[in-house]
């Protein structure tokens, strides 16, 4: 089992949150949520044993910005998130970034 969380990670968005919104092909939209600062939005995946096909696809939204990404992948999280299976990923202002303990985290890619 996984948990996967999505973290408001700006250090000033009060006017405006991050909008995030995700889907699956497994159980098809799971929803959204607007998130102020240092809110999260998080889920459990199950997959099989042999499973690599489970993904979660996510697009965020803040101010114009607009950006579209994997949040989980069965066949790259079953080693990227750890023995725990800790799927974290941060947003801020410059980008996102991983973590599979919430604390030592790594930029993933930008916005652009």
């Amino acid at each position: 089992m996984y948990d996967v969380r999505i973290i408001n990670g700006f250090s000033n968005n009060s006017s405006l949150p991050l909008v995030v919104w995700c889907v699956t092909q497994d159980r098809g939209d799971i929803g959204g949520r607007a998130l102020q600062e240092r809110d999260d939005y998080s889920w459990t995946v199950e997959t099989g044993l042999f499973s690599s096909s489970t993904r979660f696809i996510c697009t965020m939204k803040w101010e114009e910005r607009r950006k579209k990404f994997e949040a989980f992948r069965a066949s790259r999280d079953r080693y990227k998130c750890g023995a725990c299976g800790k799927c974290f990923w941060l947003v801020k202002e410059d980008g996102f970034y991983f973590s599979n303990d919430g604390v030592n985290w790594i930029k993933e890619f930008s916005w652009i």
